[in-house]
């Protein structure tokens, strides 16, 4: 082959590699563009992504939660941030105001309707349902907009008119949930196992009425979370009686986490309809089940202690729940452990702050959801 020949061919070697790169580039810029610019989150959940409501209904919020991360005021049962937490910081969106919490919030860029032992349909644990939910955020969105409308019009500026929402921002926001774990676990001490199954279609219908209404309001993308393995939670595993082969490898009760799993399953058949049925909006269903079992799984070669052990209060022998403290017989029960980013539970109901952390980077990429979209693209989805 001829030098000139040569020549020839290492040009056109290199303008491809140029045009490659260019192309690349492109794609990369085009990519950076559609990530969502969400400028408010609004949450509806249970005391997995809690902010403050528990803890300003009922003061049953107390030290030493919070002791890693946000001190005495944390409002959050476990050690420091949830997943709602990390979401945030991802969105780099400030942390969530609990709805109810009315020192020191701001509600700027979303609220958190979040309350401690909600439930999707009414009668479980906290009087706050999903569906008081969704009726406090109708009655937040309605009086924002009359607020800051009132406000816009006055010539001077009040100092708290930056703590609210812009009317524009409702349609643009991220909505998530994660709740329903309470509506199973109340069904299974309350009912036998085989009526909570026959619950669970009248409760994801009360789900998707919620949904509905928030489709109404202006909400148009959705991040759902299922529930996760409530048979690996060691306040479920002390208070159940096992029998044999019901217990699997990780010490889970087998029957409690294949009720989850049926819930998980028509949970994901009603987020399919409701695509359908609202074609202008995104759902994104994410399987935290899946993150939270291999979790559990994995603990100890993740740098996690047992994970049936927790951290903070008493179930042996003495039901102590962790913010109380009690001494039998010499003994104190309540303190925390010195180690909680080593414990998978705070206090075998909730997760650490290891744990959640550990499974928002498993859920917040799109690797466990359908479709497999980060939350960052789900306005696309």
């Amino acid at each position: 082959m001829n030098s000139g020949r040569l020549i020839h061919l290492l040009w056109c070697f290199n303008l491809y590699v140029a045009f490659t790169f260019i192309q690349v580039s492109s794609q990369n810029n085009i990519y950076d563009s559609k990530k969502c610019v969400y400028p408010a989150i609004y949450n509806f959940g249970d005391s997995n992504s809690d902010t403050g409501a528990g803890y300003a209904l009922f003061t049953g919020v107390k030290p030493p939660n919070g002791i890693s991360f946000f001190g005495s005021l944390s409002g959050r049962a476990s050690d420091g941030r949830l997943i709602i937490d990390f979401i945030s910081e991802e969105l780099k969106l400030p942390y969530l105001s609990a709805y109810l919490n009315s020192v020191g919030s701001n509600y700027r860029h979303g609220a958190n309707f979040a309350v401690g032992g909600a439930s999707i349909r009414p009668g479980g644990y906290s009087p706050i349902n999903l569906g008081i939910q969704v009726s406090q955020f109708v009655l937040f969105k309605s009086h924002s907009n009359i607020l800051f409308n009132q406000l816009s019009n006055n010539r001077t500026d009040p100092p708290f008119r930056s703590g609210l929402p812009r009317n524009e921002d409702f349609s643009k926001a991220l909505y998530t949930f994660d709740i329903g774990q309470n509506d199973i676990a109340i069904g299974l001490q309350h009912t036998s196992e085989e009526q909570v199954k026959t619950s669970i279609p009248d409760i994801l219908r009360q789900f998707a009425q919620a949904v509905q209404v928030l489709y109404n309001e202006g909400a148009r993308v959705f991040w759902i979370h299922n529930t996760g393995p409530i048979g690996c939670l060691p306040y479920d595993i002390i208070y159940y009686q096992p029998k044999n082969g019901n217990l699997d490898g990780n010490g889970c009760v087998k029957p409690h986490n294949e009720i989850a799993q049926e819930y998980n399953r028509k949970l994901k058949d009603q987020v399919f309809q409701l695509r359908r049925k609202f074609p202008l909006a995104k759902f994104t269903y994410v399987d935290v089940y899946a993150a939270k079992y291999k979790l559990i799984s994995d603990a100890k070669s993740l740098g996690f202690v047992n994970p049936l052990e927790f951290c903070c209060g008493s179930y042996y022998g003495y039901h102590i729940n962790c913010g109380k403290k009690a001494i039998i017989n010499g003994t104190v029960y309540g303190n925390p452990c010195n180690n909680p980013s080593q414990h998978v539970s705070w206090d075998g109901i909730h997760y650490s702050q290891a744990a959640n952390q550990w499974i928002a980077k498993q859920i917040l990429y799109g690797y466990l959801s359908d479709p497999p979209v980060s939350v960052v693209k789900a306005c696309h989805t």
